[in-house]
């Protein structure tokens, strides 16, 4: 299930770049505008790929996703993580000894801002990010730990982008040599 904050912006067009006018070689274009490309995707193809990415992974059980602000984000990292920064996903397994436990996988938190700003990095769509960090968080569920698993989470990680068609991870991401200015 995908569920939209509502004090999440879904459409990052500044009122300033919404009011610009449009050359008319730019509308005869049939390549997307950029903000389109950073516009929040349907929770309709979300939901499609949490379904596709969660046979993918294995994992059994309701899994929520919660697209949500870097505010929230922030709170939520500092609430559990003890951490006071805001963060692109995080994720919640449900608790197996509940009665509910079986039915229900847990729920994933995902900045839509952070997720934009990492898509314009990687020079993709924001759906696509959202997807990169879906699958990730889907793999925490499951009970990978990238932090503390040798290397196993981001090994299935990148087997998995493949069969879903995403292009560079998080953990990999991470672990690539900053180039300097």
């Amino acid at each position: 299930m995908i569920l939209l904050d509502p004090d999440l912006d879904p459409d990052p067009a500044s009122p300033s770049e919404a009011m610009k006018p449009v050359s008319a070689h730019a509308k005869s274009s049939s390549a997307p505008a950029k903000t389109n490309l950073l516009r929040t995707p349907s929770v309709r193809t979300l939901a499609r790929f949490l379904t596709q990415a969660q046979a993918a992974v294995k994992l059994r059980g309701q899994v929520t996703v919660l697209l949500t602000t870097d505010a929230s984000l922030r709170s939520l990292n500092r609430r559990f993580r003890g951490k006071n920064k805001a963060t692109d996903v995080l994720s919640f397994p449900a608790d197996p000894a509940s009665p509910s436990g079986a039915r229900i996988a847990g729920d994933l938190a995902i900045s839509v801002p952070t997720a934009r700003r990492q898509a314009a990095a990687q020079s993709h769509t924001l759906s696509t990010e959202v997807k990169v960090l879906i699958l990730h968080g889907l793999l925490h569920l499951a009970g990978y730990d990238h932090e503390a698993d040798s290397g196993g989470m981001a090994r299935r990680e990148r087997l998995l982008r493949a069969r879903l068609r995403l292009p560079q991870g998080l953990i990999e991401r991470a672990a690539a040599p900053k180039a300097r200015p």
